[in-house]
Protein backbone atom coordinates (compact mmCIF):
# COMPACT_ATOMS: atom_id res chain seq x y z
CA UNK A 1 0.00 0.00 0.00
CA UNK A 2 1.14 3.45 -1.04
CA UNK A 3 -1.52 5.34 0.33
CA UNK A 4 -3.05 6.40 4.04
CA UNK A 5 -6.95 7.94 4.23
CA UNK A 6 -7.30 10.49 6.23
CA UNK A 7 -10.62 9.43 8.23
CA UNK A 8 -12.03 9.32 11.52
CA UNK A 9 -10.10 6.21 12.53
CA UNK A 10 -7.65 7.22 14.80
CA UNK A 11 -3.78 7.33 14.41
CA UNK A 12 -1.47 5.01 15.98
CA UNK A 13 2.02 4.97 16.02
CA UNK A 14 2.48 1.95 14.08
CA UNK A 15 -0.13 3.45 11.49
CA UNK A 16 2.61 6.91 11.96
CA UNK A 17 5.48 5.06 11.68
CA UNK A 18 4.58 3.27 8.37
CA UNK A 19 3.10 6.92 6.99
CA UNK A 20 6.72 7.96 7.62
CA UNK A 21 9.00 5.63 7.04
CA UNK A 22 7.23 3.86 4.01
CA UNK A 23 6.74 7.85 2.38
CA UNK A 24 2.81 6.94 2.09
CA UNK A 25 0.70 9.47 0.56
CA UNK A 26 -1.95 10.83 2.19
CA UNK A 27 -5.84 11.24 0.81
CA UNK A 28 -9.26 12.38 2.40
CA UNK A 29 -11.74 9.46 2.95
CA UNK A 30 -15.41 10.48 1.59
CA UNK A 31 -16.51 10.93 4.87
CA UNK A 32 -14.08 12.84 6.06
CA UNK A 33 -14.88 15.60 3.41
CA UNK A 34 -18.30 15.44 3.98
CA UNK A 35 -17.49 15.99 7.58
CA UNK A 36 -14.91 19.03 6.92
CA UNK A 37 -17.41 20.45 4.32
CA UNK A 38 -20.61 19.66 6.63
CA UNK A 39 -18.90 22.42 9.11
CA UNK A 40 -18.36 24.81 6.70
CA UNK A 41 -21.40 24.89 5.19
CA UNK A 42 -23.32 25.41 9.07
CA UNK A 43 -20.35 27.90 10.16
CA UNK A 44 -21.00 30.09 6.63
CA UNK A 45 -24.81 29.93 7.46
CA UNK A 46 -24.08 30.66 11.52
CA UNK A 47 -22.00 33.88 9.90
CA UNK A 48 -24.93 35.07 7.72
CA UNK A 49 -27.25 35.35 10.95
CA UNK A 50 -24.89 36.88 13.44
CA UNK A 51 -26.85 37.28 16.54
CA UNK A 52 -23.68 37.04 19.07
CA UNK A 53 -20.09 37.87 19.12
CA UNK A 54 -18.19 34.24 18.07
CA UNK A 55 -14.63 34.51 19.40
CA UNK A 56 -11.79 34.36 16.81
CA UNK A 57 -14.65 34.26 13.74
CA UNK A 58 -16.16 37.68 14.50
CA UNK A 59 -13.86 38.82 16.79
CA UNK A 60 -10.51 39.97 17.39
CA UNK A 61 -8.00 37.62 19.36
CA UNK A 62 -6.44 36.74 23.36
CA UNK A 63 -7.49 40.20 24.49
CA UNK A 64 -8.91 41.46 21.71
CA UNK A 65 -12.15 39.47 21.67
CA UNK A 66 -14.27 42.50 22.85
CA UNK A 67 -13.39 44.25 19.44
CA UNK A 68 -16.11 43.32 16.78
CA UNK A 69 -15.02 42.86 13.42
CA UNK A 70 -16.96 43.64 10.36
CA UNK A 71 -18.07 41.08 7.54
CA UNK A 72 -15.71 42.27 5.07
CA UNK A 73 -12.83 42.09 7.32
CA UNK A 74 -13.19 38.27 8.56
CA UNK A 75 -11.04 36.88 5.74
CA UNK A 76 -8.21 39.45 5.94
CA UNK A 77 -8.69 38.93 9.94
CA UNK A 78 -7.62 35.44 8.93
CA UNK A 79 -4.35 36.29 7.22
CA UNK A 80 -3.44 38.97 9.62
CA UNK A 81 -3.61 36.23 12.00
CA UNK A 82 -1.25 33.93 10.45
CA UNK A 83 1.32 36.75 9.45
CA UNK A 84 1.30 38.05 13.01
CA UNK A 85 1.96 35.05 15.12
CA UNK A 86 4.93 33.82 12.61
CA UNK A 87 6.98 34.68 15.78
CA UNK A 88 9.80 31.81 15.67
CA UNK A 89 13.26 32.17 16.80
CA UNK A 90 15.88 29.90 17.61
CA UNK A 91 16.78 26.39 15.58
CA UNK A 92 15.13 25.00 12.52
CA UNK A 93 12.58 22.42 13.80
CA UNK A 94 14.04 18.71 12.50
CA UNK A 95 12.14 18.51 8.93
CA UNK A 96 10.94 14.87 9.98
CA UNK A 97 9.37 16.28 13.22
CA UNK A 98 7.61 18.94 10.82
CA UNK A 99 6.09 16.20 8.57
CA UNK A 100 4.88 14.92 11.77
CA UNK A 101 3.69 18.26 12.36
CA UNK A 102 1.59 18.39 8.78
CA UNK A 103 0.07 14.51 9.58
CA UNK A 104 -1.18 15.48 12.70
CA UNK A 105 -2.77 19.13 11.74
CA UNK A 106 -4.52 17.06 8.68
CA UNK A 107 -5.70 14.31 10.98
CA UNK A 108 -7.25 16.85 13.34
CA UNK A 109 -8.85 19.05 10.47
CA UNK A 110 -9.94 15.81 9.35
CA UNK A 111 -12.69 15.56 11.90
CA UNK A 112 -14.79 17.97 11.02
CA UNK A 113 -15.15 20.60 14.07
CA UNK A 114 -13.02 22.74 12.78
CA UNK A 115 -15.10 24.85 9.99
CA UNK A 116 -12.08 24.56 7.26
CA UNK A 117 -12.68 24.44 4.12
CA UNK A 118 -11.67 21.39 2.06
CA UNK A 119 -9.22 22.46 -0.23
CA UNK A 120 -7.34 24.14 2.67
CA UNK A 121 -7.02 20.58 4.47
CA UNK A 122 -6.20 19.46 0.73
CA UNK A 123 -3.32 21.37 0.09
CA UNK A 124 -1.86 20.54 4.24
CA UNK A 125 -1.93 17.22 2.23
CA UNK A 126 -0.19 18.20 -0.92
CA UNK A 127 2.39 20.00 1.29
CA UNK A 128 3.11 16.48 2.89
CA UNK A 129 2.80 14.40 -0.26
CA UNK A 130 5.40 16.12 -2.17
CA UNK A 131 7.73 16.78 0.75
CA UNK A 132 7.03 20.88 0.37
CA UNK A 133 8.33 20.97 4.42
CA UNK A 134 7.70 24.51 6.09
CA UNK A 135 10.56 26.37 8.23
CA UNK A 136 9.52 25.76 11.54
CA UNK A 137 11.43 27.29 14.22
CA UNK A 138 11.92 25.66 17.96
CA UNK A 139 11.15 28.93 20.14
CA UNK A 140 7.89 30.44 20.58
CA UNK A 141 4.93 28.58 21.93
CA UNK A 142 3.60 29.00 25.34
CA UNK A 143 2.05 25.27 24.65
CA UNK A 144 -1.40 27.31 25.37
CA UNK A 145 -3.82 28.42 23.01
CA UNK A 146 -2.00 25.97 21.15
CA UNK A 147 1.60 26.14 19.44
CA UNK A 148 0.64 29.39 17.94
CA UNK A 149 4.01 30.39 16.43
CA UNK A 150 5.28 27.08 15.26
CA UNK A 151 1.96 26.68 13.27
CA UNK A 152 1.76 29.70 12.57
CA UNK A 153 5.49 29.49 10.65
CA UNK A 154 3.78 25.61 9.32
CA UNK A 155 1.10 26.90 7.42
CA UNK A 156 2.05 30.13 5.99
CA UNK A 157 3.46 28.61 3.36
CA UNK A 158 -0.32 28.01 1.84
CA UNK A 159 -0.70 31.57 2.00
CA UNK A 160 2.51 32.10 -0.77
CA UNK A 161 4.51 33.27 2.27
CA UNK A 162 7.68 32.10 4.59
CA UNK A 163 10.28 29.25 3.67
CA UNK A 164 10.25 25.57 2.58
CA UNK A 165 12.47 22.98 2.50
CA UNK A 166 11.84 21.49 -1.18
CA UNK A 167 14.45 18.75 -2.76
CA UNK A 168 17.16 19.37 -0.43
CA UNK A 169 17.15 23.22 -0.89
CA UNK A 170 15.39 26.18 1.25
CA UNK A 171 13.18 28.09 -0.74
CA UNK A 172 10.25 31.02 -0.75
CA UNK A 173 7.02 29.33 -0.35
CA UNK A 174 5.75 31.62 -3.42
CA UNK A 175 8.35 30.53 -5.38
CA UNK A 176 7.49 26.53 -4.84
CA UNK A 177 3.63 27.18 -4.97
CA UNK A 178 4.42 28.68 -8.66
CA UNK A 179 6.44 25.62 -9.58
CA UNK A 180 2.85 22.90 -8.68
CA UNK A 181 0.50 25.87 -10.14
CA UNK A 182 -0.49 26.77 -6.55
CA UNK A 183 -2.44 29.55 -5.89
CA UNK A 184 -2.17 30.76 -2.31
CA UNK A 185 -5.22 29.60 0.02
CA UNK A 186 -7.84 32.39 0.19
CA UNK A 187 -8.47 32.00 4.38
CA UNK A 188 -12.36 31.77 5.19
CA UNK A 189 -13.51 32.93 8.78
CA UNK A 190 -12.12 30.98 11.51
CA UNK A 191 -9.45 29.44 8.81
CA UNK A 192 -6.49 30.92 10.66
CA UNK A 193 -7.58 30.08 14.17
CA UNK A 194 -8.41 26.87 13.50
CA UNK A 195 -4.98 26.61 11.90
CA UNK A 196 -2.94 28.07 14.71
CA UNK A 197 -4.45 26.99 17.78
CA UNK A 198 -3.87 23.23 18.44
CA UNK A 199 -1.06 20.98 19.87
CA UNK A 200 0.49 19.49 16.94
CA UNK A 201 3.81 21.10 17.32
CA UNK A 202 4.18 19.46 20.94
CA UNK A 203 2.99 16.30 19.67
CA UNK A 204 4.75 15.43 16.72
CA UNK A 205 7.67 16.26 19.06
CA UNK A 206 6.35 13.69 21.52
CA UNK A 207 5.57 11.00 18.72
CA UNK A 208 8.86 11.47 16.95
CA UNK A 209 10.89 10.79 21.01
CA UNK A 210 8.79 8.19 21.99
CA UNK A 211 9.42 6.38 18.90
CA UNK A 212 13.22 6.57 19.10
CA UNK A 213 12.76 6.36 22.97
CA UNK A 214 11.35 2.92 22.59
CA UNK A 215 14.23 1.44 20.63
CA UNK A 216 16.71 3.08 23.33
CA UNK A 217 15.08 1.26 26.17
CA UNK A 218 15.64 -2.27 23.99
CA UNK A 219 19.46 -1.35 23.97
CA UNK A 220 19.49 -0.02 27.70
CA UNK A 221 18.25 -3.81 28.26
CA UNK A 222 20.89 -5.17 25.37
CA UNK A 223 23.79 -3.25 26.59
CA UNK A 224 23.33 -4.25 30.37
CA UNK A 225 23.32 -7.79 28.85
CA UNK A 226 26.64 -7.14 27.46
CA UNK A 227 28.29 -5.33 30.02
CA UNK A 228 26.50 -8.25 32.53
CA UNK A 229 28.88 -10.67 30.71
CA UNK A 230 32.13 -7.99 30.59
CA UNK A 231 31.24 -7.93 34.44
CA UNK A 232 31.61 -11.16 35.38
CA UNK A 233 27.62 -10.64 36.67
CA UNK A 234 25.32 -12.58 37.79
CA UNK A 235 21.68 -13.68 36.64
CA UNK A 236 20.10 -14.14 39.64
CA UNK A 237 18.78 -10.88 39.49
CA UNK A 238 16.30 -11.45 36.36
CA UNK A 239 14.81 -14.69 37.22
CA UNK A 240 11.10 -14.52 36.74
CA UNK A 241 10.14 -15.31 40.71
CA UNK A 242 11.60 -12.25 41.33
CA UNK A 243 9.53 -10.18 38.90
CA UNK A 244 6.00 -12.13 39.66
CA UNK A 245 6.14 -11.46 43.19
CA UNK A 246 6.82 -7.30 42.45
CA UNK A 247 4.89 -7.41 39.05
CA UNK A 248 4.97 -4.11 37.40
CA UNK A 249 5.06 -4.82 33.78
CA UNK A 250 7.85 -2.97 32.62
CA UNK A 251 10.08 -4.92 35.58
CA UNK A 252 8.78 -7.96 34.24
CA UNK A 253 9.64 -7.44 30.70
CA UNK A 254 13.26 -6.06 31.33
CA UNK A 255 14.21 -9.30 33.12
CA UNK A 256 12.66 -11.61 30.53
CA UNK A 257 14.66 -9.50 27.86
CA UNK A 258 18.02 -10.15 29.74
CA UNK A 259 17.52 -13.84 30.45
CA UNK A 260 16.47 -14.03 26.73
CA UNK A 261 19.41 -11.86 25.44
CA UNK A 262 21.86 -14.65 27.74
CA UNK A 263 19.79 -17.46 26.87
CA UNK A 264 23.05 -20.09 26.04
CA UNK A 265 26.17 -18.27 26.99
CA UNK A 266 29.06 -19.24 28.64
CA UNK A 267 30.23 -16.49 30.39
CA UNK A 268 26.91 -16.27 32.56
CA UNK A 269 26.73 -19.74 33.78
CA UNK A 270 30.33 -19.59 34.70
CA UNK A 271 31.28 -20.37 38.85
CA UNK A 272 33.31 -18.16 41.12
CA UNK A 273 30.96 -14.97 41.06
CA UNK A 274 30.47 -12.44 43.38
CA UNK A 275 27.73 -12.60 45.43
CA UNK A 276 26.19 -9.55 44.68
CA UNK A 277 26.63 -7.40 42.09
CA UNK A 278 26.39 -3.42 42.08
CA UNK A 279 22.64 -2.10 41.86
CA UNK A 280 23.58 -0.55 38.05
CA UNK A 281 23.46 -4.45 37.21
CA UNK A 282 21.17 -6.00 39.98
CA UNK A 283 18.60 -3.01 40.11
CA UNK A 284 18.63 -3.04 36.25
CA UNK A 285 15.01 -4.55 35.69
CA UNK A 286 13.49 -2.18 38.56
CA UNK A 287 14.80 0.85 36.87
CA UNK A 288 14.83 0.22 33.16
CA UNK A 289 10.81 -1.40 33.84
CA UNK A 290 9.99 2.33 35.74
CA UNK A 291 11.35 3.77 32.45
CA UNK A 292 8.99 1.29 30.44
CA UNK A 293 6.05 2.36 32.06
CA UNK A 294 6.52 5.71 32.17
CA UNK A 295 6.97 5.31 28.45
CA UNK A 296 3.61 3.46 27.80
CA UNK A 297 2.09 6.10 30.30
CA UNK A 298 3.14 8.66 27.94
CA UNK A 299 2.32 6.89 24.90
CA UNK A 300 -1.01 6.98 25.81
CA UNK A 301 -1.67 10.11 26.57
CA UNK A 302 0.17 11.39 23.44
CA UNK A 303 -1.69 9.03 21.51
CA UNK A 304 -4.86 10.31 23.03
CA UNK A 305 -3.86 13.97 22.47
CA UNK A 306 -2.90 13.69 17.91
CA UNK A 307 -6.35 11.81 17.99
CA UNK A 308 -8.16 14.79 19.58
CA UNK A 309 -10.11 18.18 18.57
CA UNK A 310 -7.19 20.55 20.21
CA UNK A 311 -8.37 24.06 17.61
CA UNK A 312 -10.99 26.69 19.07
CA UNK A 313 -13.42 27.34 19.30
CA UNK A 314 -14.92 24.42 17.99
CA UNK A 315 -18.15 23.76 16.17
CA UNK A 316 -20.76 20.99 16.73
CA UNK A 317 -23.37 21.46 13.68
CA UNK A 318 -25.48 18.81 15.10
CA UNK A 319 -26.01 20.62 17.78
CA UNK A 320 -26.11 24.02 16.84
CA UNK A 321 -23.35 24.91 19.04
CA UNK A 322 -19.79 27.02 18.20
CA UNK A 323 -18.38 26.71 22.40
CA UNK A 324 -15.13 28.36 22.99
CA UNK A 325 -13.21 26.47 25.53
CA UNK A 326 -9.40 25.30 26.16
CA UNK A 327 -8.71 22.17 24.35
CA UNK A 328 -5.59 23.98 22.65
CA UNK A 329 -3.87 24.35 26.32
CA UNK A 330 -0.84 21.26 26.52
CA UNK A 331 -0.90 20.63 30.23
CA UNK A 332 -1.25 16.72 29.64
CA UNK A 333 1.36 16.73 27.69
CA UNK A 334 3.70 19.32 29.26
CA UNK A 335 2.94 17.31 32.30
CA UNK A 336 4.14 13.69 30.72
CA UNK A 337 6.50 14.96 29.08
CA UNK A 338 8.02 15.72 32.11
CA UNK A 339 7.14 12.30 33.47
CA UNK A 340 9.58 11.27 30.92
CA UNK A 341 12.03 13.45 30.76
CA UNK A 342 13.04 11.81 33.98
CA UNK A 343 12.89 8.20 32.84
CA UNK A 344 14.74 9.48 29.90
CA UNK A 345 17.64 10.87 32.26
CA UNK A 346 17.13 7.98 34.67
CA UNK A 347 17.99 5.50 31.99
CA UNK A 348 21.18 7.68 31.23
CA UNK A 349 22.30 7.72 34.69
CA UNK A 350 22.30 4.19 35.24
CA UNK A 351 24.33 3.25 32.11
CA UNK A 352 27.02 5.14 33.11
CA UNK A 353 27.37 3.75 36.35
CA UNK A 354 27.74 0.41 34.17
CA UNK A 355 30.38 2.11 32.30
CA UNK A 356 32.20 3.25 35.36
CA UNK A 357 32.08 -0.44 37.00
CA UNK A 358 33.83 -1.80 33.78
CA UNK A 359 37.07 0.89 33.52
CA UNK A 360 37.24 1.09 37.63
CA UNK A 361 39.67 -1.89 37.31
CA UNK A 362 37.63 -4.13 39.32
CA UNK A 363 36.65 -8.02 38.67
CA UNK A 364 39.91 -8.83 36.92
CA UNK A 365 39.14 -6.19 34.04
CA UNK A 366 42.83 -3.73 33.19
CA UNK A 367 41.96 -0.25 34.63
CA UNK A 368 40.36 1.63 31.63
CA UNK A 369 40.34 -1.68 29.38
CA UNK A 370 43.83 -1.41 27.84
CA UNK A 371 46.72 -3.51 29.00
CA UNK A 372 49.36 -0.94 29.67
CA UNK A 373 47.53 1.81 31.42
CA UNK A 374 49.94 5.04 32.73
CA UNK A 375 51.25 5.19 29.07
CA UNK A 376 47.23 4.69 27.69
CA UNK A 377 44.18 6.80 29.11
CA UNK A 378 42.73 4.02 27.76
CA UNK A 379 38.68 4.05 28.34
CA UNK A 380 39.03 6.97 30.96
CA UNK A 381 37.36 9.80 29.04
CA UNK A 382 34.56 8.36 27.50
CA UNK A 383 32.96 7.83 31.02
CA UNK A 384 34.19 11.29 31.80
CA UNK A 385 31.66 11.96 28.46
CA UNK A 386 29.64 10.02 29.65
CA UNK A 387 29.17 11.70 33.34
CA UNK A 388 28.91 14.94 31.72
CA UNK A 389 25.98 14.46 28.88
CA UNK A 390 24.05 12.62 32.17
CA UNK A 391 24.71 15.59 34.06
CA UNK A 392 23.14 17.47 31.20
CA UNK A 393 20.12 15.14 31.45
CA UNK A 394 19.95 15.88 35.00
CA UNK A 395 19.52 19.36 34.45
CA UNK A 396 17.28 19.23 31.79
CA UNK A 397 14.37 16.99 33.22
CA UNK A 398 13.68 19.85 35.05
CA UNK A 399 9.51 20.24 35.32
CA UNK A 400 8.13 22.75 32.39
CA UNK A 401 5.03 21.77 33.45
CA UNK A 402 5.54 24.08 36.97
CA UNK A 403 6.21 26.69 35.13
CA UNK A 404 3.58 29.56 33.53
CA UNK A 405 3.65 33.35 32.25
CA UNK A 406 0.89 35.27 31.41
CA UNK A 407 0.21 36.99 28.28
CA UNK A 408 -2.16 38.25 25.90
CA UNK A 409 -2.65 41.22 28.66
CA UNK A 410 -3.72 38.30 30.96
CA UNK A 411 -6.24 36.77 29.29
CA UNK A 412 -4.03 34.31 28.33
CA UNK A 413 -3.14 33.76 32.64
CA UNK A 414 -1.50 30.13 32.96
CA UNK A 415 0.06 28.53 30.27
CA UNK A 416 1.34 25.28 29.86
CA UNK A 417 5.04 25.24 28.78
CA UNK A 418 4.34 22.29 27.02
CA UNK A 419 6.46 23.46 23.98
CA UNK A 420 9.69 23.49 25.71
CA UNK A 421 8.90 20.26 28.12
CA UNK A 422 8.78 18.77 23.82
CA UNK A 423 11.67 20.38 22.49
CA UNK A 424 14.03 19.51 25.13
CA UNK A 425 13.10 16.06 24.70
CA UNK A 426 15.04 15.96 21.67
CA UNK A 427 17.98 16.97 23.12
CA UNK A 428 17.49 14.06 26.23
CA UNK A 429 16.89 11.61 23.93
CA UNK A 430 19.77 12.21 21.57
CA UNK A 431 21.77 12.93 24.54
CA UNK A 432 20.33 9.20 25.79
CA UNK A 433 21.50 7.83 22.18
CA UNK A 434 25.59 8.98 23.16
CA UNK A 435 25.47 7.58 26.77
CA UNK A 436 24.32 4.49 25.49
CA UNK A 437 26.60 4.43 23.09
CA UNK A 438 29.44 4.81 24.73
CA UNK A 439 28.34 1.89 26.95
CA UNK A 440 28.24 -0.49 24.09
CA UNK A 441 31.71 1.43 23.04
CA UNK A 442 33.07 -0.12 26.78
CA UNK A 443 31.59 -3.00 27.31
CA UNK A 444 32.20 -4.79 24.21
CA UNK A 445 35.75 -3.60 24.88
CA UNK A 446 35.85 -4.93 28.14
CA UNK A 447 33.97 -8.41 26.98
CA UNK A 448 37.31 -9.27 24.83
CA UNK A 449 39.01 -9.81 28.45
CA UNK A 450 37.13 -12.69 28.93
CA UNK A 451 38.07 -14.49 26.34
CA UNK A 452 37.93 -17.37 25.59
CA UNK A 453 34.54 -17.83 26.74
CA UNK A 454 31.73 -16.78 24.68
CA UNK A 455 28.98 -14.49 25.60
CA UNK A 456 25.17 -16.01 23.83
CA UNK A 457 24.79 -15.95 20.06
CA UNK A 458 22.69 -13.03 19.92
CA UNK A 459 25.47 -10.86 21.86
CA UNK A 460 28.34 -12.04 20.09
CA UNK A 461 26.62 -11.86 16.88
CA UNK A 462 26.01 -8.49 18.22
CA UNK A 463 29.94 -7.57 18.95
CA UNK A 464 30.76 -9.81 15.54
CA UNK A 465 28.92 -6.83 13.99
CA UNK A 466 29.91 -3.93 16.04
CA UNK A 467 33.75 -4.88 15.00
CA UNK A 468 32.81 -4.86 11.45
CA UNK A 469 33.03 -0.58 12.45
CA UNK A 470 34.80 -0.23 15.35
CA UNK A 471 37.91 -2.18 16.32
CA UNK A 472 39.25 -3.29 19.90
CA UNK A 473 41.33 -0.89 21.26
CA UNK A 474 44.86 -2.09 21.95
CA UNK A 475 46.84 1.34 22.15
CA UNK A 476 45.33 5.13 23.16
CA UNK A 477 43.93 6.31 19.35
CA UNK A 478 41.84 9.29 18.38
CA UNK A 479 38.24 8.19 20.34
CA UNK A 480 35.58 10.41 19.29
CA UNK A 481 35.57 8.57 15.96
CA UNK A 482 35.12 5.45 17.29
CA UNK A 483 32.17 6.95 19.11
CA UNK A 484 30.63 8.43 16.43
CA UNK A 485 31.00 5.13 14.55
CA UNK A 486 29.06 3.68 17.69
CA UNK A 487 26.45 6.31 17.19
CA UNK A 488 25.77 5.12 13.50
CA UNK A 489 26.18 1.35 14.19
CA UNK A 490 23.42 1.71 16.94
CA UNK A 491 20.94 3.08 14.36
CA UNK A 492 22.07 0.61 11.64
CA UNK A 493 21.72 -2.61 13.92
CA UNK A 494 18.12 -1.25 15.45
CA UNK A 495 16.11 -3.49 12.91
CA UNK A 496 18.02 -6.74 14.21
CA UNK A 497 17.70 -6.02 17.58
CA UNK A 498 14.00 -4.90 17.77
CA UNK A 499 13.23 -8.48 15.67
CA UNK A 500 15.07 -10.36 18.10
CA UNK A 501 13.28 -8.90 21.45
CA UNK A 502 9.96 -9.64 19.84
CA UNK A 503 10.71 -12.84 18.46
Amino acid sequence: MDNHIISTAPLSFQTIASIIHNRLKLSLSPDSIELIQKCRTYLDKKMGNRSAPVYGVTTGFGSLCTITIPENDLSQLQNNLVMSHACGFGNEVNPEIVKLMLLLKIQALGLGKSGVQVQTVQRLIDLFNNDILPVVYEQGSLGASGDLAPLAHLVLPMLGMGEVWYNGAKRASAEVLKTFGWKPISLQSKEGLALLNGTQFMGAHGVFVLLKAQNLSKWADTLTALSLEAYDGRLDPFYAQLHTIRPHKGQIETANNIRTLLEGSELIKQSGKKVQDPYSFRCTPQVHGAAKDTLNYVQSVVLTEINSVTDNPTIFPDDDLVLSGGNFHGEPLAMAYDFMAIAVAELGAISERRVYRLIAGERNLPSFLVANPGLNSGFMIPQYTAASIVSQNKQLATPCSVDSISSSNEQEDHVSMGSNAATRLIRMIDNLERILSIELFTAAQALEFRRPLKSSKFIESLVQAYRQRVSFIEDDKVMYTEMHKTVQFMNDFTGELNAFLKG
